[in-house]
This record gives structure tokens, C-alpha cells and sequence, in this order.
């Protein structure tokens, strides 16, 4: 289908722009001389700029679409990359990172509430499987740039080569769609007893569409803040184990387990590997499972590969660095499909860009401070008493989250939602 090729693809360009940015920080930390201190104030920035835009991207797509937004905002942001590569002075890099990062947090409620878009018109969940296509372009675009760097390549003006390439790609991709697409599928949903009552319309040869799209506004569910918070928390839970993965694991291993740098970084692909693997193999098994046990057992397996992560402090030297490389393959393994499937229940329940990209700034805002505390807790203790933080959450997520999602996949289907009609819960 167009609607889902389209958005797997933006996932993936995505996910190679993600890379474009923090493969080439360390090249562009030499360059400008920035230091431990300025480099942190650098990634603030950045998320500073993501959480204010964050909100306001969700009332941008009620009122437009997600479509729409996903097009006006995905070559921008790729473009914005042109600013941290030709910045020369501190102050201007600062500026343009958080430019970039309020691009970045449009983009990411964007593609979010396209993807549910698709998935509420296919009748089926693909949100595992976009987010495994983001990951595997992630990789695949840090693979590429720190090879052309390690050939001599200038990182000024391979960011700024790759970003209108990026850019030209995510227009191409966006325009083509929107011109083979006639109707409206991510038309947003409406408030009761109001327009949406009225009879589907022909819309230029797809009333199909247009019907799909109506009725999927019907069945729209608003969740509770309430809810809407916990979801947050479970979203954050997610991002914060695999911000402890992302930032600590390497760390992790050369500090506390004695590992040369090279098997540390190999155990951070560990564990990008295991999430994009499992990313892609994610939907059919929520399907199968369910969105309560599926998720029951996703917190499980990463609580039992953080613990494995926790044991191997104490193990003997030869078995410590493979133990916990097994641990970090548990823990993106686990965590791969929570964030997947917390956005779509929400977008199959609710239908409201807004209530999205609330519960996404709550998500993202908890990955942004966590491995910070990871990093206070570590500096004031030790590294492993900070990772008891994400295997916690990890917990949190196989114990609490299961009755939380179980609620709101009742309260889908009870509006009986067409993707909802298809789960099974215990």
C-alpha cells in the first residue's frame, strides 16, 4: 500500500538523519573545540527545542493532518542540519541545535500521527514495524558516515551533502504520496455530534477512503488525562532503558567490566541489533499475543537482561563481558516494542494529534533526563547502583503497564475500533 510504504520509508530517512547528527558529534566536538560541558549544553539545546515543539505539533496536525505536517516539516528538518555543520562559532551552533531540535520534535509527532493514520486505515498495527525500519536506518547511516570519516571526508561537508540529500528524498517521497493518494485517510478526528456526522462524501474517485476515515472518527475513544499520563510514563520507561543502553552500556562495559573500547562499542550494536530485530518480527507478535501479554512479556525479558547486565559486576573476569552483552540483547529485545504499541493504542483510542504529542513530549522528556540521573546517580555512587534505575523501570513496565494497557484496549474496544476488533486480551 502506498499509505504504509510511504511512511516506512520517511521512518527509515528518518532514522539516517538521526544518524547524520550524532555520528558526526564527535567531529564536530573536535572541530569547534566544545568540551564535556559545552557538548552537554549542545544536546540540552537540542532537547530543549524538541519538547517546546512537541505540543504545539500535535494542534499543527489536528488542524492539518498528519500528512500534511509530515510534508512540510521532514525536509526542513533535514535541512536544518546544514546549521550545526556550517556553524562557526559556539553561539551559532547553539542557536541552530535548537532549531533543529524543535524540526526534530515536529517530525517526530509527524511521523507518529501518520503512522497511527495508516494503521487505523489498513485495520491492522504496523507501528513496530516502522519504528524497526528507523532503527535499521539509524545504523545503517552511522555505519556510512563513520566510514566516509575515517576516509578523510570533511564532517562540514558531509553533514551538509547528506542533509539535501536527506531532504530532497523526504520531499520526493511525501509529494509522489500525496499526489497518487486522492482522499484524505489521516483526516483528523472530530468532536462529537459535530461535521463528522455527516454523510462520507465523494472525494475525486475514493469514497472508500473518505468512509474509512469517517468512520474511524466515530470510533474515536478520548482517554482520560489520567490515562494519557500513565501512558507517558510507560513511554518514558521505554526511552529511558534505552537511553541507559545508548549512552551507559559502553561505558559500562570498559569501566566496571574491564573491556577494551571496541568490545564496549560492540556492546551498544548488541544492543540495536536486538531491538531492530525484534522491531521487525514485533507486530505479528502482538497480534498473536495480545497487547497485555506481549507487553507483559517485553518488560520481562528486559528486567531479566538488566539483571543479567547487574550480575555481571560480580562475575568472574572471563565471563563478565558476556554476560552482559547477553543482558544488553535482553533489554533492547524487551524494550523494542513498548513505545510501538503505547503510540498506537493511543492513536487507535483517541484519534487527537494533541493527546498524542502529549503523551509523546512525556515520553521523550523522561529519556532526555534519565540517562542524565543515570549519570548524577553513577557520579555520587557507583555506575551499577545507576542502572538499577532503568532495570526498575523495566520492572515497572512488566508489572504495572500490563493493567494499564488492558484498560485501554477495553475502552478501544468498546468503541469498537476495527484494529481493536482484532486483539486478543487475557
Amino acid at each position: 500500500m502506498a499509505g504504509r510504504g510511504t511512511i516506512t520509508l520517511c521512518y527509515g530517512l528518518t532514522g539516517v538523519m538521526n544518524a547524520l547528527w550524532g555520528a558526526t558529534l564527535p567531529a564536530t566536538d573536535a572541530r569547534l573545540e566544545l568540551g564535556p560541558g559545552r557538548l552537554g549544553g549542545l544536546l540540552m539545546a537540542l532537547a530543549a527545542g524538541a519538547l517546546v515543539a512537541m505540543p504545539v505539533a500535535g494542534r499543527l496536525a489536528d488542524r492539518w493532518t498528519g500528512r500534511r505536517l509530515l510534508r512540510a516539516c521532514a525536509p526542513a528538518a533535514a535541512l536544518a542540519l546544514t546549521g550545526p555543520a556550517l556553524a562557526t562559532r559556539v553561539e551559532t551552533l547553539m542557536i541552530s541545535a535548537v532549531v533543529l531540535g524543535m524540526l526534530f520534535g515536529l517530525l517526530n509527532v509527524a511521523l507518529s500521527v501518520q503512522a497511527v493514520a495508516v494503521e487505523r486505515t489498513l485495520g491492522r498495527p504496523i507501528m513496530a514495524t516502522v519504528h524497526g525500519t528507523w532503527t535499521l536506518g539509524a545504523v545503517a547511516g552511522g555505519a556510512i558516515i563513520t566510514t566516509a570519516l575515517r576516509a578523510g571526508a570533511d564532517v562540514r561537508a558531509l553533514m551538509a551533502a547528506g542533509a539535501i540529500t536527506l531532504a530532497t528524498a523526504l520531499a520526493t517521497a511525501l509529494a509522489t504520496a500525496l499526489a497518487t493518494v486522492k482522499g484524505p485517510p489521516d483526516a483528523p478526528a472530530r468532536p462529537a455530534g459535530g461535521a463528522r456526522d455527516a454523510p462520507a462524501r465523494s472525494d475525486r474517485g475514493a469514497p472508500d477512503a473518505r468512509a474509512r476515515s469517517d468512520r474511524a472518527a466515530r470510533r474515536a475513544a478520548p482517554l482520560r488525562p489520567g490515562l494519557l499520563a500513565l501512558l507517558g510514563v510507560i513511554g518514558a520507561a521505554a526511552f529511558v532503558t534505552e537511553g541507559a543502553a545508548t549512552d551507559w552500556a559502553g561505558v559500562h562495559a570498559t569501566r566496571v567490566l574491564g573491556a577494551d573500547p571496541a568490545t564496549g562499542s560492540l556492546v551498544y550494536t548488541v544492543f540495536f541489533v536486538a531491538m531492530t530485530l525484534v522491531r521487525f518480527v514485533g507486530d505479528a507478535l502482538r497480534t498473536r499475543l495480545g497487547v497485555v501479554r506481549t507487553t507483559r512479556l517485553a518488560g520481562a525479558t528486559a528486567t531479566a537482561g538488566y539483571g543479567l547486565v547487574l550480575l555481571a559486576g560480580v562475575l568472574p573476569a572471563s565471563a563478565r563481558v558476556g554476560c552482559a552483552m547477553a543482558g544488553w540483547a535482553l533489554a533492547g529485545a524487551g524494550m523494542a516494542v513498548v513505545w510501538p504499541i503505547v503510540a498506537s493504542l493511543l492513536g487507535t483510542a483517541d484519534g487527537a494529534a494533541r493527546r498524542l504529542s502529549a503523551v509523546t513530549t512525556i515520553s521523550y522528556g523522561g529519556g532526555l533526563i534519565g540517562p542524565a540521573l543515570i549519570g548524577y546517580v553513577a557520579t555520587t555512587a557507583t555506575l551499577p547502583l545507576a542502572l538499577v534505575i532503568p532495570a526498575a523501570l523495566a520492572l515497572l513496565v512488566a508489572t504495572a503497564a500490563p493493567p494499564l494497557l488492558h484498560t485501554v484496549v477495553r475502552t478501544v474496544a468498546a468503541a469498537d475500533h476495527p484494529i481493536a476488533a482484532s486483539r486478543r486480551t487475557p
